[in-house]
């Protein structure tokens, strides 16, 4: 708890309220925070007992003084371990690769959640490698949002896929659970685009970013002066959503007594604002996200049992990255091209060794943190092709393991020789084949079938004889 307590952050800031707001969040995780308000002060305070204890810094891209970038060059050529974050209201590429090549750490986008902050210096100060940093940047990049978005071989997502384009294609609740950062917005956003309301009004509601006693209000509206703060009447996702799809995500953190108020909603077709005198007819879909398994939060008493079985009429289990590695390549390979079309950064491509490393490594944060990494990875990259040497991070906490292991066969070629040397049965190598096939060409099964030499549907029977899982 000592060393806890001792953390000391600096914050470069002007802006009071923002100010304020930091240094009581940083607080909670045992940060004790010194506030300054410009680049000069921030520079002077470096070469002070206070200045050589800090663990961390924060600054503001609009602080007065030196442009934020200059500063932050700055700062690390002072104190080159010292982790730097940025905040800054814009969520350009263009500026988080310029900040990061300048010697950020990482790169928030105000306004910030509490849990984005506490992540970021959490990671910022530990050997833990990147997991979501970056986040609102790599999820704005420009990409396909239908089935053909999803990329991956392995069996257990493909079968992912099917379920979840056979559910695509009705009105009922549709639930997706999987670990943070395995695609479930992702996966949402393919469900939307494949369905009958594929034109009609979406929304998208994070209930895990949103203050517990805001979920009611963000949820159904209110009406004006139905409770203190309510200066003006808001209408809630649920109407804003209807004839369309609401999307929930985190909705495992759905605070028990608004659970009953949504089933009711849900059963009724109606919607009920905060301080109205009656209800609104509504005809929403619900598709709701989880990082947590419902059925047994609903079994503990955590989640309503109802409403579970309300939303669960599909559903549908992403499989983590770490039970997936073998998809590793051609997700690598998907990301880096979708990176190199961003402004300040041109494509990349990967190599074996890099490739191993990435295979080695567990992915907590899943898809999600993979997708981080080779955008840091691509910003400092000099050469043509991304290589183990450019993840450091990686490679110290596997302790150069990573190199020298070969790639996943699933995602980088096929091996004819099983280890004792003989060759492998022929329905296996088919099945490598397939699968190199399926990720190579990002799940787009007319294009594998064209370029196997095969039918589309001789392709299906051969998906579902080799145990490969039937693609969406």
């Amino acid at each position: 708890m000592a060393e806890i307590e001792t953390r000391l952050l600096m914050l470069i800031d002007d802006e009071p309220a923002q100010s304020r707001l930091i240094t009581a969040l940083a607080a909670r995780e045992g940060w004790r925070t010194l506030v300054v308000r410009d680049s000069e002060t921030a520079i002077a305070t470096l070469g002070t007992r206070q200045g050589m204890a800090l663990n961390a810094i924060i600054l503001d891209q609009w602080v007065p003084g030196d442009e934020a970038c200059t500063l932050i060059a700055e700062l690390r050529s002072r104190r080159p371990a010292l982790p730097i974050l940025m905040l800054t209201t814009s969520a350009s590429p263009l500026l988080a690769v310029e900040a990061m090549r300048a010697g950020a750490t990482d790169y928030l986008v105000k306004p910030v959640a509490p849990d984005r902050l506490m992540q970021a210096l959490r990671m910022a100060t530990t050997r833990e490698a990147p997991r979501d940093e970056l986040q609102p940047l790599t999820e704005k990049m420009s990409g396909t949002t239908d089935f053909e978005a999803m990329i991956g071989a392995s069996p257990a997502f493909r079968s992912a896929l099917a379920v979840a384009a056979k559910a695509a294609r009705g009105h009922s609740p549709v639930l997706i659970e999987g670990e943070s950062g395995s695609g479930k917005e992702t996966l949402v956003r393919a469900i939307q685009a494949a369905s009958p309301r594929a034109k009609a009004p979406f929304r998208l509601l994070n209930i895990g970013a949103i203050p517990a006693n805001s979920v009611e209000s963000a949820l159904f509206g209110h009406e004006k002066g139905a409770f203190p703060g309510a200066f003006e009447r808001h209408i809630g996702a649920l109407q804003h959503a209807d004839g369309g799809t609401l999307a929930l995500d985190e909705v495992d953190r759905l605070p028990l007594p608004v659970q009953e108020r949504l089933l009711e909603s849900i059963r009724k077709g109606d919607v009920r604002p905060i301080g109205a005198r009656h209800s609104f007819r509504i005809d929403v879909r619900i598709i709701a996200a989880s990082n947590l398994p419902l059925k047994e939060m609903a079994e503990s008493g955590h989640f309503a049992a109802d409403l579970h079985q309300t939303l669960a009429g599909a559903t549908v289990f992403l499989p983590p990255l770490r039970e997936r590695s073998g998809d590793i390549p051609a997700l690598a390979r998907h990301f880096l091209a979708r990176i190199g079309d961003q402004p300040g950064l041109r494509p990349l491509g990967i190599t074996d060794s890099a490739l191993a490393l990435l295979g080695a490594y567990n992915w907590p944060g899943n898809v999600r943190q993979l997708q981080a990494v080779l955008f840091r990875a691509a910003v400092f990259c000099d050469g043509d092709a991304l290589t183990a040497e450019d993840f450091p991070q990686l490679s110290d906490m596997l302790g150069g393991s990573g190199h020298t292991q070969t790639p996943h066969q699933e995602g980088v070629g096929v091996m004819l020789y099983s280890p004792d040397g003989n060759l492998r049965p022929l329905e296996e190598i088919e099945a490598d084949v397939i699968r190199l096939a399926i990720g190579h060409y990002r799940g787009r099964m007319t294009e594998v079938a064209r370029r196997l030499g095969i039918g589309r549907s001789t392709l299906y029977r051969k998906l579902t004889e080799l145990g490969i899982g039937e693609a969406g």
